[in-house]
């Protein structure tokens, strides 16, 4: 699999990647979850992971071609909106070792890929309840 990196979003010791395939998909690259309330909340296929990414990544998007990078309906692959301001996106856990090879990827962090139909028709106006998927606080 050949990847062309699209952006990231940086902090100290932070790195959430987007790159595009040519496979026609996105390999999303975020932390790890470990949040025992937000595992409850997810119903996640074997062989599918999730992974949390800040809203920002996604407007690297316009890097490859489409016109906007900003979510604007949330269903399947970008499952919750966090009380922080952080999506959940599911996808195929990447175990691809060329495609691994060629990112950085911490420890706490891992790679999920989805079709780049299923991201950008996330950036279409919402429909409905679209917008009511956002993770349940702890209590």
């Amino acid at each position: 699999m050949k990847l062309r990196f699209l952006g990231k979003n940086s902090n100290i010791g932070d790195c959430p990647t987007l790159y595009a395939t040519d496979r026609d998909s996105y390999l999303v690259q975020g932390w790890k979850i470990f949040a025992n309330d937000l595992l409850t909340q997810l119903d996640i296929p074997e062989g599918d992971t999730a992974v949390e990414v800040p809203t920002e990544l996604f407007e690297h998007l316009t890097k490859d071609g489409l016109p906007a990078g900003e979510i604007r309906r949330l269903e399947d692959p970008i499952m919750i909106l966090t009380p922080g301001g952080t999506f959940i996106v599911q996808g195929r856990e990447v175990t691809d070792a060329e495609a691994l090879a060629q990112m950085e990827i911490p420890d706490y962090e891992t790679v999920v890929e989805v079709p780049k139909a299923a991201i950008t028709a996330l950036l279409e106006e919402p429909r409905g309840a679209d917008l009511q998927r956002r993770a349940q606080p702890a209590l």
